[in-house]
């Protein structure tokens, strides 16, 4: 049982899907070279008079406004790719059926997803929520699920014995010869699928070739019909064209959704989670032959995801502070780095399925600051406070429990203090021991000298002795104390006994919350 998933306006809609519906203007696909025709044009371009096949002359003449794009037929591969991605979430046996189909063996899949009633509008579903014209057919054979599409039947053709009269009056055209196989075979007057079946098998090879009548029995099941199998690329790289240049980062967010939603379903097959993804702003072809790069937007998440809502809200935050120096005609959405992603148990509620637009705390300071303005910090098996903790690089991957073991001690992200004194102050992450540690640390101890023997201070816990460093030059031996000030702050000191004195001197190390 074969579901042929056809894509009648493909050439049209990579470019449409990234506009607003209710935004869209006449436009058109042009065929490109020194007398371009018109090889697709959108419902607007319709009413204005403009038709396939036409020169772009006359349809410049009939819609003087018209948006025009060349044909993009890397983008249209990428896009069966997309929708044969969505299609493994449903069957793992799934084939493209190029330049406009994708085909999807669901016989192991009917009873999982309810019966045809709910599994066939789902995988209609996967290619025009993604901005795609679709339509769907049903038939026990591949070539035949194909051919059915073609010619619009909407019927599901599930019963082997009616294939050969459900196919024999569509037209020959539909299938994938060759212009001068079927130029001969209309110049005799065979036009038809019946037509052609009721020919002699041996003369039909002899005139036409082998290769006609094995596509005659493929789609009547007498012949096997493999199909090659589609796997996702290892690495992920979209370039979603737009249909008119864009010169404001808010018009961007359709065509991102778009790209994002193709991403998660890629993620989604292959088992993986993003850390870090880049998107490009590709900007018009007058502006890059001047010198002017594309602008590029990298982030790095803080653990795996591949939620298509998450994903949206944190590109969203980002590329509110883009400015973008040229119109912008393309994006580029890349894999900079993934990781694999654990399952979870299926919920029984629908609402246990809905994605969620949160974003986590970390990653939306990080959107809306910046990279450097939230850091990570790391512990480290060190007992001298100062040297305890590691500030790790913005990239927050390596806190992501499938990619690395899990530290003794959770690292605390912080964002930089922006005052004069909070800038003295040094975040660490707690210590993996009982012992009371503070929030703070000061870059610096400082000497409490006569400060502290001015007024009296109340020794609340200690002492705790720290005695390390002598193999590397920056011995300690310290009495560690948690004091509280004569003005009610809870610190944390030290008396140095480096020197071997009883009475070495107090120092202030940190401040508690």
């Amino acid at each position: 049982m074969w579901a042929c998933i056809l894509l009648p306006s493909l050439s049209l809609d990579v470019f449409a899907r990234t506009a607003a519906p209710e935004g869209s203007g006449p436009f058109v696909v042009a065929s490109g070279g020194h007398y371009p025709r018109v090889v697709a044009a959108n419902a607007s371009a319709h009413a204005a008079g403009i038709r396939r096949d036409q020169l772009i002359s006359a349809a410049l003449a009939l819609a003087p406004g018209v948006a025009m794009r060349d044909r993009d037929a890397a983008a249209e591969e990428a896009a069966l790719a997309d929708v044969a991605t969505a299609l493994l979430a449903f069957t793992p046996t799934v084939s493209l059926a190029r330049p406009d189909a994708v085909l999807a063996g669901i016989e192991g899949s009917v009873r999982l997803f309810g019966g045809l009633p709910r599994l066939l509008p789902q995988l209609l579903m996967q290619a025009r929520s993604r901005g795609y014209g679709a339509a769907i057919a049903l038939a026990p054979t591949p070539t035949a699920a194909l051919l059915l599409a073609r010619a619009g039947h909407p019927v599901p053709l599930a019963d082997p014995a009616a294939l050969q009269a459900a196919l024999a009056p569509l037209p020959l055209a539909w299938l994938d010869f060759d212009a001068d196989t079927l130029a001969h075979l209309t110049a005799a007057g065979i036009t038809s699928f019946g037509a052609a079946k009721a020919l002699p098998r041996a003369g039909l090879a002899r005139r036409f070739g082998q290769r006609i009548v094995d596509t005659l029995d493929r789609a009547l099941g007498l012949a096997a019909d493999p199909r090659e199998p589609y796997v996702p690329a290892p690495h992920f790289e979209r370039k979603l064209p737009l249909p008119a240049p864009v010169d404001t980062v808010e018009a961007l967010g359709f065509a991102v959704n778009r790209l994002v939603t193709d991403f998660a379903s890629w993620l989604l097959a292959r088992g993986l989670g993003v850390v870090k993804m880049s998107l490009s702003l590709v900007h018009e072809r007058y502006v890059r032959e001047r010198g002017t790069a594309p602008t590029t937007v990298t982030f790095a998440l803080g653990a795996p995801a591949r939620t298509p809502a998450h994903l949206h809200a944190v590109l969203r935050e980002r590329l509110a502070r883009v400015v973008l120096p040229a119109p912008v005609e393309a994006i580029v959405l890349t894999s900079e780095e993934t990781a694999r992603l654990a399952s979870r148990n299926l919920g029984l509620l629908p609402e246990d399925e809905a994605d969620s637009a949160v974003v986590p705390l970390v990653e939306r300071l990080r959107s809306r600051l910046g990279d450097h303005a939230v850091t990570t910090l790391a512990a480290r098996a060190e007992h001298r406070p100062e040297y305890a903790a590691n500030e790790a690089s913005p990239t927050l991957s390596r806190l992501a429990p499938s990619r690395t073991r899990a530290a003794k001690a959770p690292a605390r992200p912080v964002s930089r203090p922006r005052s004069a004194k909070a800038a003295t102050r040094k975040a660490t992450a707690p210590a993996a021991i009982a012992a009371p540690r503070p929030l703070w640390l000061l870059d610096e101890a400082r000497p409490l000298g006569v400060v502290f023997e001015a007024k009296p201070w109340v020794l609340r816990d200690g002492p705790e002795r720290i005695e390390s460093g002598w193999w590397d030059g920056r011995d300690c031996r310290r009495d560690y104390f948690v004091a509280e000030t004569p003005q009610g702050e809870i610190v944390w000191i030290y008396r140095d006994h480096r020197y071997g004195t009883d009475d070495g001197e107090w120092f202030l190390h940190g401040l508690f919350a």
